[in-house]
């Protein structure tokens, strides 16, 4: 809460909610996850998912944030728990990173930008688990004209409006086939 109230990490909004809202949110991709996976969490802010997910047990979290205030918290966050995170300073369409095995992310963007940011982030095997509010179906029309996907819909625990997408097999459509 001190951190907050300079650099916004989370909307004024939901602090008197931030366990529900934001919290038990992120840990509802703890159970989908194996601890061995590598994770990559793309504009990490106040550390939804990514630093969640490295507290609970995921051992290898890379934590992406162009915001270099934010990226001092998710250091004092990470040292505070105590819980070992990679964080890269930097925009994600800049990041040169080691494919991982999952990308996440938590309020970005819409579903066609995140899969053009992810999916270079992958490994072949690899998959997207990102938590969706109401718009989910209209971001799924949307980013079929340009990406073929094999797409889980695992319902939110924390907004009956939400869904978290797991999304592998990811290839972008090629313009011969449009």
């Amino acid at each position: 809460m001190r951190w907050n109230s300079r650099i916004n990490l989370v909307a004024a909004r939901d602090t008197a909610q931030i366990w529900d809202r934001h919290v038990l949110d992120s840990l509802q991709l703890h159970s989908l996850l194996s601890s061995r996976e590598t994770i990559i969490d793309l504009g990490s802010g106040g550390g939804f998912p990514g630093l969640i997910l490295a507290i609970c047990g995921s051992e290898d979290v890379t934590l992406v944030e162009s915001d270099s205030r934010k990226c001092s918290f998710l250091r004092e966050a990470a040292r505070a728990a105590e819980t070992t995170v990679r964080i890269v300073n930097a925009r994600i369409e800049d990041v040169r990173l080691a494919p991982a095995d999952v990308v996440t992310a938590r309020a970005l963007a819409a579903l066609p930008q995140l899969l053009d940011w992810a999916e270079p982030l992958l490994l072949p095997h690899g998959r997207c688990l990102f938590l969706k509010g109401r718009k989910a179906d209209e971001e799924l029309t949307a980013a079929r004209s340009r990406w073929h996907m094999m797409i889980t819909r695992t319902p939110s625990r924390t907004d009956p409006d939400g869904v978290i997408l797991g999304l592998s097999q990811i290839k972008r459509v090629s313009p011969l086939n449009c």
